[in-house]
């Protein structure tokens, strides 16, 4: 995984087996783009890929060239004033008032393995040799600005970590109003934009639309990344599928306000922004400091999308999630929340708990409500202490009364929130974010702290881990259920708000950092009502998060499908509940809600005593399945086949890495009257190797791989007019796969 200096060119090319990234310095001290996609041939001169010329209207580098624009450069990391008439990636403004940069090339660096970012979520390397880094120092000295750019290119995934140091020097103090973490320039539009969009309980569906001319793209501008909109965008050819095509993938590293545009000019070149949205964003550099940008990961595939979302999943699990818990197996957990909601006593819990244990379920999540006067979401946030009426041992009473009964603990928290009525705010009213004198603006009735002040993250690490430290808890749900609002922070200058709303998410990570240490036996589960926090930022903290409150069986496929664009299914949360479904009111049979919570880390979120005989029964087979297959789904590689967002069938599967095993879920919505015959073409498997395919009927027969993913996996129903199988709407089969001959 090189990275060549070719002085005579000044051309640099970054590449390992899959991708090749080039750039040259041009003679004024220009860092261009040049080529980024499949790994090519290394060689001292690419200087035929640099192409000027004379355009009208085009302000120009110099008198003696006027072929040499800015604007029609392809710039590493643009600024604007001087000639690209383009978004920037660095705006700043001098204590003079310019807005005017000329970023030369100073020196450059190429260090094996690769740094970490100081405060800030990113992914890393165990051994120097993984990865190696360039780092790239571009200078304006009349401004006092430097940029330092670090390029990671690891050696065995197709994909580049990118981040930026911006430095001042200059006297008075520097206004920094954008600071991209990655600016890419390619040659061309002729691609398909994807994006991952939604709400509450919809998250993450997958809408592709065609590059056109101007912006587009997709932001958060609600203090968390979103339910609404994903720091994610992929630019694939016409034609791209899931096993084929070319694709770049593009993911920010951070858990707050982004942005992620391409604009395409009218000669049809498209720039690739992403970072943290400049919009409420200003941050004040003085002589010396420096502000770093969060960290962006661009993929690249040629095998469709699978191979782009198969990189972020490696990566992502293996070299972005840390901990105990990044290689452990996940327990299979009951939630009491639509259980019992607020409404429980310890007593009504542990009954619950003893079902849980008799089914073969390994952890019991207390939710909300177990702190002192929240019996419902209009109060008890903020102070942490225990509800002794409801607990009457505490937590650790209850903790080792699950304990003994075989059962692990988990609790649930929300940390970042502060109730009107706590002692907290009576006693910290500057801590909570809002303008001296007004009320801020609630949501969900509740109120936020200002997490960007070191006070308000050293008390709640206090009261936390007291709380922990005193309890056998093994497991953490970290909530935080509204958007950010009412941004003024009562402790820093009036000068610096622009710096409130990234101060508040660095505080969030500096307190995610000090408990992950503190207790590194606890599995963490990031939430945000759901999915409004399922980023990579949070998974450096958290291996896991809930994937959505949306439930349903039905609407899980979507929401999983398009999660698994980027994200792991070892990161997913995914637990079969009651029905009716809570969140939309449909009856789907209890298989099926199995068949989908399987392929993420699975659990239940019901009354479990209320269900019958039979379903008990369903339940303690389901468990002890997902028990035997859990190492397969939550770290083999897997698969989309068929899209829920295009029809009214679906289909996934996980491989083993030894491919001696996988896992096949199919899934149809809605029964058809006397449907055509169905085959699901597989993927991933050993073309040579002959595998035993079960199916959900028990009945086996063997293929060889090549047949399954040439001819297919035949999944008829059989079904006519009459339906006899009896299986109707909302049908799930799981097809097992065991080599023959394992290898």
């Amino acid at each position: 995984m090189p990275i060549r200096f070719h002085e005579a060119t000044k051309t640099f090319h970054l590449y390992n087996q899959h991708l090749s990234y080039l750039m040259k310095v041009l003679p004024g001290g220009e860092l261009i783009q040049l080529y980024c996609g499949k790994a090519l041939h290394d060689r001292p001169d690419f200087d035929h890929l640099f192409e000027c010329r004379p355009r009208p209207m085009s302000v120009c580098c110099s008198e003696e060239d006027d072929a040499l624009s800015l604007e029609h450069l392809r710039r590493e990391y643009p600024t604007c004033g001087t000639g690209d008439m383009h978004l920037p990636a660095l705006d700043t403004r001098t204590p003079a008032g310019s807005r005017l940069l000329a970023l030369t090339y100073r020196e450059h660096s190429i260090v094996p393995g690769k740094p970490a970012l100081e405060g800030l979520p990113a992914t890393y390397v165990e051994a120097p040799e993984e990865a190696d880094t360039l780092r790239m120092v571009l200078a304006d000295d009349r401004a006092g600005v430097t940029v330092t750019l670090y390029y990671t290119i690891f050696r065995d995934f197709a994909a580049i970590a990118r981040h930026a140091e911006i430095g001042y020097t200059g006297p008075g103090t520097l206004e920094l109003d954008c600071a991209m973490s990655l600016c890419l320039d390619l040659p061309d539009a002729d691609y398909e934009m994807v994006e991952l969009t939604g709400a509450w309980a919809r998250e993450r569906q997958i809408v592709t639309r065609p590059l056109t001319a101007g912006v587009q793209g997709v932001y958060s501008l609600r203090g968390c990344s979103s339910h609404h909109f994903n720091p994610f965008l992929a630019l694939a050819r016409p034609g791209s599928g899931e096993i084929a095509g070319e694709v770049l993938g593009f993911s920010l590293v951070y858990s707050g306000n982004f942005a992620a545009r391409a604009d395409v000019d009218p000669y049809h070149q498209t720039r690739v922004t992403m970072g943290i949205h400049p919009q409420n964003f200003c941050w004040p550099l003085t002589t010396g400091q420096t502000f770093t940008t969060p960290e962006a990961v661009l993929v690249y595939s040629d095998s469709g999308f699978n191979g782009m979302s198969q990189t972020f999943h490696s990566l992502y699990r293996t070299r972005l999630a840390r901990g105990r818990w990044r290689d452990k197996v996940r327990p299979i957990l009951v939630n009491n929340w639509e259980a019992t909601y607020f409404d429980f006593t310890q007593d009504k819990l542990l009954t619950l708990a003893a079902k849980a244990k008799e089914l073969g379920i390994e952890l019991f999540v207390l939710d909300d409500g177990w702190f002192a006067h929240r019996d419902s979401d209009r109060g008890g946030l903020g102070d942490w202490e225990i509800n002794y009426r409801k607990l009457p041992g505490g937590l650790k009473g209850f903790g080792e009364a699950l304990n003994r009964m075989g059962l692990d603990f988990g609790l649930w928290i929300e940390p970042e929130m502060v109730s009107a009525d706590s002692r907290l705010w009576a006693e910290h009213p500057d801590w909570v974010l809002g303008l001296p004198g007004e009320r801020p603006h609630p949501g969900r009735h509740q109120y936020l702290l200002d997490m960007g002040n070191p006070a308000v993250v050293d008390y709640l690490y206090g009261r936390l881990e007291a709380l922990l430290a005193d309890a056998p808890v093994c497991y953490i749900k970290w909530d935080m259920n509204r958007s950010i609002s009412d941004a003024w922070s009562r402790t820093t200058d009036p000068a610096a708000q622009g710096t409130v709303l990234h101060r508040y998410i660095l505080g969030v990570y500096a307190l995610y950092e000090r408990l992950t240490a503190r207790f590194p036996e606890i599995l963490f589960e990031s939430c945000a009502s759901g999915g409004a926090r399922f980023d990579p930022g949070m998974l450096y903290y958290a291996p896991q998060c809930w994937t959505s409150d949306d439930t349903d069986a039905v609407e899980r496929l979507k929401i999983q499908y398009g999660t698994s664009m980027v994200y792991p299914v070892s990161s997913m949360g995914a637990h079969v509940s009651a029905c009716p479904n809570h969140q939309l009111g449909r009856t789907t049979p209890l298989a099926t809600r199995a068949a989908v919570a399987l392929f993420g880390t699975f659990g239940y979120e019901l009354d479990l005593n209320r269900l019958s005989a039979e379903e008990c029964a369903q339940i303690t087979r389901q468990v002890a399945f997902a028990k035997q297959w859990r190492q397969v789904v939550q770290f083999g590689t897997f698969w989309r086949l068929q899209s829920p967002f295009t029809g009214n069938e679906a289909a996934w599967m996980t491989v083993s890495p030894d491919r001696n095993t996988a896992l096949v879920g199919v899934y149809r919505v809605l029964q058809e009257v006397n449907a055509g015959f169905r085959r699901v073409r597989l993927a991933g498997l050993d073309p040579d190797r002959l595998y035993r395919v079960t199916a959900p009927d028990g009945t086996a027969r063997c293929h060889y791989g090549d047949e399954l993913m040439q001819a297919g996996l035949v999944t008829s129903d059989g079904s006519c007019g009459e339906n006899p199988t009896g299986e109707g709407d909302f049908l799930a089969r799981l097809y097992r796969l065991e080599a023959v001959r394992p290898e």
